[in-house]
């Protein structure tokens, strides 16, 4: 067996042999007619494929865990017109093995650098935050030193949207971009406060879900959701900042709204305007990048693949031509200013920079080029202290 990475899912095709390491994104024992068999699913920086070991050969597994790093060999073929794998052979990568491994190539990440997005976030928080206890509240949550390094690494989640290592970060960045243009455009909004709840509205996930090679939902993840946990953890960071008892209690009605209805898992309907927008925020990026990744390698005037989750197919239409207008320059037009006071307060950061693909650092590999990874480090076990504020 290699210790590098030769195969990714990406590549794999029907009548392919793989022989290569992948992360175990879940396993399950289930049974058919001819016997027990192992329901699998494997993972790479590029993608994941499903995969199954079938009786007898399945009683040679007794345990099998997600998140094991695993040595497969086997051959591709087809299952619900999608790649799947029959395993021929498995072994779980010993702690030494694992240690040699380069495990962005094995964890989708974020294409903008987490450091980059931090400092936008916390940038866009000090020029919007003018009220004291706001910024006192907000600066305290995303410079914790429990909060910030893990939401450099946190997938926004399990497999929606932004499921990815600095996918929660890089969500909460857009929808809190969203809501200051919407508050641009609706002067009536709490601009504050519809910020803050953008900042706040998914920490919960820190707890809720897992970071690392597999990502899934934790105990308090599946028993209580990241709205409760987070609403439990914000109170000692409340009394921290000492905000007005009002204000907390529209930042706290924003988080448990912010998923719209009952039907979605809102504890609460959205009650203020602040609220509403919040939801409509989060809910049109994490809509939008569904459909991003859907149509990810689908040309013009070409549609998708039944999507699941949105409940329909999806067609790239075709771009509208751009052409320059009669006596004006063909030269590309200066980036839009950044709003008043960014700038100043993200010093030479661009407002919207664009950083180098981490998957393009980690590898020579042309298929590890194409996929989303990232060398992230991950920081040391965090425990749970940081949500152990109780009311």
């Amino acid at each position: 067996m290699s210790a590098s990475k030769q195969r990714f899912v990406e590549d794999l095709k029907p009548g392919d042999e793989a022989a290569d390491i992948f992360v175990l994104s879940a396993a399950r024992l289930s049974r058919s007619k001819n016997g027990p068999y192992w329901l699998l699913e494997f993972k790479d920086a590029t993608g994941s494929i499903t995969g199954k070991i079938w009786s007898p050969q399945s009683g040679n597994y007794t345990d099998l865990a997600p998140g094991a790093m695993v040595w497969v060999k086997g051959r591709v073929g087809s299952w619900r017109d999608k790649p799947d794998l029959s395993v021929d052979e498995l072994r779980v990568l010993d702690e030494a093995e694992q240690q040699a491994l380069d495990m962005a190539l094995f964890m989708p990440a974020s294409q903008r650098n987490p450091d980059d997005m931090l400092r936008e976030l916390t940038g866009l928080a000090r020029s919007t935050l003018t009220h004291a206890p706001w910024r006192k509240l907000i600066f305290a949550l995303l410079t914790d030193p429990e909060i910030a390094p893990a939401l450099r690494i946190a997938p926004a989640a399990k497999s929606l949207h932004h499921a990815y290592a600095g996918g929660l970060l890089e969500h909460t960045l857009s929808v809190a971009r969203l809501c200051l243009r919407i508050a641009d455009h609706y002067p009536q909004l709490d601009r504050q406060a519809l910020f803050a709840g953008a900042v706040c509205h998914d920490l919960g996930k820190l707890r809720e879900l897992s970071s690392g090679p597999a990502v899934d939902y934790t105990t308090p993840g599946r028993l209580i959701g990241h709205i409760g946990l987070f609403t439990d953890m914000l109170c000692g960071f409340v009394r921290q900042a000492g905000l007005e008892e009002a204000l907390a209690q529209h930042l706290e009605h924003m988080i448990l709204s912010h998923h719209g209805s009952y039907e979605f898992g809102a504890p609460r309907l959205p009650a203020t305007a602040e609220a509403l927008a919040l939801h409509y925020a989060d809910m049109l990026d994490a809509k939008l990048k569904q459909v991003e990744d859907a149509l990810t390698g689908i040309e013009e005037d070409g549609w998708s693949d039944y999507n699941a989750a949105l409940e329909r197919f999806l067609y790239r239409a075709p771009a509208s031509p751009s052409p320059t207008p009669e006596g004006v320059s063909a030269t590309p037009a200066s980036p839009s200013p950044a709003p008043a006071g960014v700038s100043a307060a993200l010093g030479t950061l661009p407002y919207a920079s664009a950083t180098e693909s981490p998957v393009a650092r980690i590898s020579n590999t042309p298929s590890a080029q194409r996929g989303r990874g990232g060398k992230n480090g991950r920081p040391e076990e965090q425990g749970l202290s940081l949500f152990s504020f109780k009311r």
